[in-house]
């Protein structure tokens, strides 16, 4: 039965209608911790407490940069995950294309047990893992947070995925014309993959950013810590003070969100396409 102008109208409207208000109810607690953190010492301690600060004020911010040396922490996690997103795209992409398009002995043998590695929880390789950069001396520096995130299974699966839609014949073309594979990696292969690399690139800086279990346990010299980690130690000390904690937050989530909403094309673009194409 073909509906009327009148009832598919009142479907968008109910439609959009419960899309708005999904959002509003998800970026409320986001729109409250920024007001939170322009707020006056104690203000939103107040009871019922306030949505909007009465007096916008920039303490807290002055207070975590000035007293607390939050810019060392956002310095140490931009590199760390500047770091480990180049490193990522390097290792991951060539192992990618790798084992989607080269061929080589125990190829797929060996693909087969880097899926089984990755139903693994992370959490259980955390200890070897921990007792192996120790003993090369990788423990409390940032050598210790970047080897782990080179390569992952995730990446170099993601990568697979998508490197097998680029046609063989147009490889073969491209040897028989006298290219080395070095060429036809760098003049085919990435840019065919352009799409994936930015949703690995925007995957691996986000997890990177917000990791905070693994750079808790591998960096204990204070001056080193990310933001997460420093977030966290300076609740123990200002559990109290919300608006500072608030601040802190937005400094460790706003840059992060805001890159994604810029990329977020190309990394559903890649996920879409990887999952097609695959």
């Amino acid at each position: 039965m073909k509906r009327g102008p009148t009832a598919q109208l009142a479907n968008a409207l109910l439609v959009n209608g419960l899309l708005v208000a999904a959002a509003a109810f998800a970026l409320l607690p986001l729109a409250w911790m920024v007001s939170v953190s322009f707020m006056r010492p104690g203000e939103a301690d107040s009871f019922p407490p306030p949505l909007i600060p009465s007096a916008p004020t920039l303490a807290a911010y002055r207070s975590l940069f000035a007293q607390h040396g939050m810019g060392r922490y956002f310095a140490n996690s931009l590199f760390l995950a500047s770091a480990a997103t180049a490193l990522s795209l390097t290792f991951n992409v060539a192992a990618g294309y790798a084992f989607a398009k080269l061929r080589f002995a125990g190829r797929d043998r060996v693909f087969q047990l880097l899926l089984v590695a990755l139903v693994i929880p992370g959490q259980v390789a955390m200890i070897p893992l921990f007792l192996m950069l120790q003993k090369i001396g990788l423990v409390n520096n940032f050598g210790g947070v970047l080897v782990p995130a080179a390569a992952g299974v995730f990446g170099i699966f993601l990568v697979r995925q998508y490197a097998l839609s680029i046609p063989d014949e147009l490889l073969e073309a491209a040897r028989v014309d006298g290219a080395g594979e070095v060429r036809i990696f760098r003049s085919i292969v990435l840019p065919a993959l352009l799409p994936i690399m930015a949703t690995l690139a925007t995957f691996t800086f986000l997890a990177t950013w917000n990791d905070f279990m693994w750079p808790l346990i591998v960096l204990s010299d204070e001056r080193l810590y990310t933001l997460p980690v420093a977030l966290a130690s300076l609740s123990r000390e200002h559990v109290q003070d919300a608006e500072l904690m608030m601040a802190g937050a937005v400094v460790t989530v706003v840059p992060v969100l805001a890159l994604f909403v810029v990329l977020q094309r190309y990394y559903i673009q890649g996920l879409l396409a990887g999952s097609v194409k695959g």
